[in-house]
């Protein structure tokens, strides 16, 4: 019960990186399918890392080099895409400079950077379809915008490299506010759009696969929203049940994430620094966790809705904070416990979980909460092959001491169900 790509072609973008800020040219939204780009304002999101194109510091002067910044759509993000000649110039919109590789350069590695605008070849871009996403490719030399060293951290450099399918060469175009281009038009609320599916909303569709592959080594903080496109997430920790390993995603108060399948090694899953949505988020393997909520104020909402989860050998959702998970339309496959209120953690709070649309197989116990703090669990739609706990009841303990079980079943106080609400197959 421990914690543990030509203005001709034909183009497709997906969410993969979306996100919506408040206030100034903030709001973000993604093309629709087969939309050409017309000329306008966008981000620049790499599919690789989920960062974003930035003029470090918003400086206005020549010379500065790029970097990937955590998307935010603000100044020093915001990118002018304008057709010219058989491609596109793209200028830094705080700025008026274009951009363009240093010394005119055809060699790889050269840096990408803004300078004053002045429709030479190695200021021209095209955007060349990979995929649902685009290679933005240097017209002189034909090489690709990419992360120096591949890398996915915050403020590494931009670069241009040969072009190959490695994801950090690719990027998805985003419309921000202020985008003089008539369609799309940015709409007040990122497009939600899950690309694989929980079948009718009771957790028993099939499992999805995944759209290619990211190797990530370091924790990613997902910012306001991450799309992860379907993509397979892995590389941290290993792979078991040993305790306190890092996540794969730190997701902040009021953060989305979505469309993502993480697989083994995947460390702690994903953390919930405070209320946050896991949208359509897939464990091929649970490691230690795959989720964990933390944060401490009462009134805080976790929401899982769609997706699922193979082999989590202890729990899958761990709830160490306090106030409500919500988990719905989800499936949970060869798992010890669906969801766990820490019993013994160094702060005790009062915990909820609400269940609806859950499929278990294979799955010893869907809940377990502590009766003595309060916790509460709701259970609705819930089907079950084979048989499963729906509520086992603890006496949550000091840190230090384990937690002792003292029941399950529905009492109508704090494991809340009757039997139309579970059915067995």
């Amino acid at each position: 019960m421990r914690k543990r790509r030509s203005p001709s072609i034909r183009l497709a973008i997906t969410l993969t990186a979306g996100l919506m800020m408040t206030g100034g040219l903030t709001v973000l939204a993604a093309m629709p399918a087969s939309a050409a780009p017309s000329n306008g304002n966008y981000t620049l999101a790499n599919t690789g890392s989920g960062l974003c194109a930035a003029v470090p510091g918003q400086s206005t002067s020549d010379g500065v080099q790029l970097v990937q910044t955590t998307c935010a759509g603000t100044a020093g993000q915001v990118f002018t895409v304008t057709a010219s000649g058989g491609g596109y110039q793209i200028k830094a919109a705080h700025s008026g400079k274009c951009l363009g590789v240093r010394d005119a350069s055809t060699s790889a590695g050269k840096p990408v950077q803004q300078e004053t605008c002045t429709g030479a070849a190695s200021q021209t871009w095209q955007l060349t379809a990979s995929g649902s996403n685009y290679r933005v490719v240097n017209t002189n030399g034909g090489k690709c915008l990419n992360v120096k060293d591949n890398s996915t951290a915050v403020n590494a450099l931009l670069q241009q490299n040969s072009c190959d399918s490695v994801a950090t060469k690719q990027w998805a175009l985003r419309a921000a506010g202020g985008s003089t281009s008539p369609d799309p038009t940015p709409t007040a609320t990122p497009t939600v759009t899950p690309t694989g599916g929980s079948g009718g909303g009771d957790g028993s569709g099939a499992w999805p696969s995944d759209t290619g592959s990211v190797h990530q080594t370091t924790t990613r903080n997902t910012g306001s929203f991450f799309d992860g496109g379907m993509k397979r997430y892995y590389g941290i920790g290993d792979g078991g049940q040993s305790e306190s390993q890092d996540p794969m995603f730190v997701v902040p108060n009021g953060g989305t994430i979505q469309n993502v399948i993480i697989d083994a090694p995947a460390g702690d899953g994903i953390h919930c620094e405070g209320s946050c949505t896991i949208r359509n988020v897939w464990w091929n393997d649970v490691g230690e966790d795959a989720a964990t909520f933390k944060s401490s104020s009462s009134s805080a909402t976790y929401l899982v809705d769609g997706g699922g989860a193979k082999s989590g050998a202890d729990k899958v959702f761990q709830h160490n904070g306090a106030g409500t998970v919500t988990i719905k339309n989800f499936q949970v496959h060869s798992s010890g416990k669906l969801y766990r209120a820490c019993g013994n953690c160094s702060t005790s709070y009062q915990r909820h979980v609400v269940m609806d649309g859950v499929t278990a197989r294979t799955t010893k116990v869907l809940a377990g909460i502590n009766t003595n703090w309060g916790d509460t669990g709701r259970f609705s739609r819930i089907t079950v092959y084979g048989s499963a706990v729906i509520c086992e009841k603890y006496r949550g303990v000091p840190k230090g001491s384990e937690p002792v079980k003292i029941g399950e079943g529905a009492d109508g106080v704090n494991c809340l169900y009757s039997s139309s609400d579970i059915t067995y197959r």
